[in-house]
């Protein structure tokens, strides 16, 4: 089982665009995203996630941790 590397928000933002998130718009700090399908995501956009919070986003976008570090 390995690490969640450290994560920004942006970083996180760019990886779900990658596999069909675009931003919607922006609430305060936060960056919402949606699919195509409807999904939606509330991401921070923080200079560095906190683990938890990443771990979430990834389990809400419907990929696993793997699949999310395997993103460039």
């Amino acid at each position: 089982m390995s690490k969640l590397r450290v994560c920004s928000g942006t970083d996180a933002v760019r990886a779900f665009h990658r596999v069909g998130y675009e931003v919607d718009h922006q609430t305060g700090s936060h960056l919402v995203l949606r699919t195509a399908s409807g999904r939606r995501l509330s991401v921070p956009n923080h200079r560095e996630l906190a683990k938890g919070t990443l771990r979430a986003l990834i389990r809400e976008g419907g990929l696993t941790k793997e699949q999310f570090e395997a993103l460039p």
